[in-house]
């Protein structure tokens, strides 16, 4: 049988390399995965908060690979009102309740569906991009760190920003 001993240094040499290049691309997704985690790249119906344009542009690029963000049709000024658009409800193929029945109508026995607190899942998720986050940067700090051979580490480093970046803009 056949020592181990090569097979293992070229895993460690191809997960070098690997891990090199698309260290920038896994701390991008860390980032704006988080930022994304508690919906700071985007709007929501009934809050004031406007997202910085930066934010938008990253979300849009982590969510759908290109920098174009889709304009949002304004609602109309009754669905504001209302504080539902028109087609925001799903429609179940059942008819819509004679016009004099709104006050008077008596409440269905639909399942009553319990608000989940979703804090904790987000929280944890933000720990997630945190140390993916942070697993990355040692990883970069390690492979300069323990080999020799800095100026392919640098090469792989910047090829892994630019070759992302240059697709971006095709």
């Amino acid at each position: 049988m056949s020592s181990p001993v090569p097979l293992l240094r070229a895993v460690r040499v191809i997960h070098l390399y690997l891990g090199v290049f698309i260290a920038p691309a896994l701390i991008f997704f860390a980032i704006t995965g988080g930022l994304q985690t508690f919906n700071l790249h985007e709007t929501t119906r009934g809050s004031s908060y406007k997202p910085p344009a930066i934010l938008v542009k990253l979300g849009q690029l982590h969510k759908k690979q290109t920098l174009v963000v889709p304009v949002r049709k304004p609602q109309p000024p009754a669905a504001l009102a209302s504080g539902s658009p028109k087609g925001d409800k799903p429609h179940d193929g059942a008819p819509d309740a004679p016009a004099g029945a709104g006050a008077n109508a008596k409440p269905t026995d639909a399942p009553v569906t319990k608000v989940k607190n979703l804090l904790p899942m987000k929280l944890f998720f933000l720990l997630v991009s945190l140390g993916l986050f942070t697993s990355t940067l040692t990883g970069l700090y390690m492979s300069y760190k323990y080999i020799r051979n800095t100026k392919l580490i640098t090469a792989l480093l910047i090829a892994g920003i630019v070759i992302p970046v240059l697709l971006t803009f095709l």
